[in-house]
């Protein structure tokens, strides 16, 4: 099958939908398909054109990361997806930018589109009186919805009550995320180490864990690294001297993702504070690292998590952020909840199981397609 994806942003840009798109490519690539992704020149330096992990990747002009950037990119990059489209068995669009380039690419051909929504960018727009038409329309011409969370696919229904919204949520690949040799020495064995690994952007909360850590390291030794970069780092460094933290807070940036697993088996606990959230991919690699988590009651995370491998606290709130990781901390039992993390993980949310279903939906809308003509 030739599968055809189009997304804003792709590797070695990092995200999770970023990650997502190349975990389910080069899954699908491993089972034999042909799988080609029309995305952006998101950095200077990145080939017009390049094959990664058996996956070809097709970039095009990108003027900006803002709306009229976006915009700009989703109608310079549908030359180059309509062109690719003339093989494609199934087009699917991965960005709220990419559905209306799949829509033009499909015309005269009939080539089924499957979209997936992500995170904030819907979310956030599926309140605007602009965008709810626009998202009606998206969701009615496509032939198949997915959603990377419960919540999110609960939003599309209300939009357009009569289009089936499927709740996908994202994988993992466990075979690369799991528990390793810690590649960060620790300097006092008996200090705990938090990780957050989080994209500097205030959707993401970084700032409630920093507010967190004077109340946290009042009652348990800890220390605390960021891995992570984003427009909120200075800030939250200066946040981290004000409350005299600094001196247990590493703020790591960017960290390869090759150097991931390494990173979380160093780490007692994982934190994720965000104040909106799909399936947590990050969450998901942290788990399948044997590293238990603590996370807001947000979006699709209490859908991964429950009291067996972490806990929940509520959103924005550093209070409750400080009490539900000394609890953790405090409660023994951190290794079997990173056990059994590792083990839920593999049971529902592992790439392959991801690469199953979307199998599933492009053969059947192949077929589907066949029966017609």
């Amino acid at each position: 099958m030739n599968i055809l994806m189009h997304c804003v942003y792709f590797p070695p840009e990092v995200g999770g939908l970023e990650s997502h798109v190349r975990y389910l490519c080069r899954s699908l690539v491993g089972r034999g398909h042909r799988v080609d992704v029309v995305t952006s020149l998101s950095q200077p330096g990145l080939p017009p054109h390049q094959v990664i992990d058996g996956i070809s990747v097709w970039r095009t002009w990108l003027p900006g990361r803002n709306t009229l950037g976006w915009a700009t990119y989703a109608v310079c990059s549908t030359p180059k997806l309509a062109a690719l489209s003339r093989e494609a068995d199934v087009l699917h669009a991965q960005d709220i930018a990419s559905v209306l380039p799949c829509i033009i690419a499909k015309q005269g051909r009939g080539t089924p589109i499957v979209t997936t929504y992500h995170t904030s960018h819907f979310l956030r727009r599926a309140k605007s009186r602009f965008w709810r038409p626009i998202f009606r329309c998206f969701l009615r011409v496509a032939d198949h919805n997915l959603a990377a969370s419960a919540e999110i696919a609960a939003v599309g229904k209300d939009i357009a009550p009569t289009v089936k919204v499927e709740a996908l949520t994202n994988g993992v690949d466990t075979s690369f995320f799991r528990r390793v040799d810690p590649t960060l020495p620790r300097l006092r064995e008996e200090r705990y180490r938090l990780i957050v690994p989080r994209r500097l952007f205030s959707k993401n909360g970084v700032e409630y864990f920093v507010r967190a850590l004077p109340m946290i390291s009042a009652v348990v030794d800890v220390e605390a690294i960021v891995i992570g970069d984003g427009p909120e780092r200075a800030t939250l460094e200066s946040l981290a001297g004000e409350l005299g933290v600094t001196d247990r807070l590493t703020f790591m940036g960017t960290s390869p993702h090759d150097e991931m697993p390494g990173l979380l088996s160093s780490s007692d606990l994982a934190i994720f504070p965000s104040l909106m959230e799909a399936t947590s991919i990050a969450a998901l690699e942290s788990m399948a690292c044997e590293v238990p988590v603590a996370a807001s009651r947000v979006g699709g995370l209490p859908e991964i998590l429950n009291h067996e491998v972490g806990a929940l606290f509520e959103p924005a709130d550093s209070k409750s952020l400080a009490r539900t990781v000394i609890e953790l901390l405090q409660g023994g039992q951190l290794r079997a909840l990173g056990v059994e993390a590792r083990k839920r993980v593999v049971e529902r949310w592992s790439n392959e199981r991801l690469t199953d279903r979307h199998l599933e939906i492009y053969e059947a809308l192949v077929a589907r397609r066949h029966a017609v003509a």
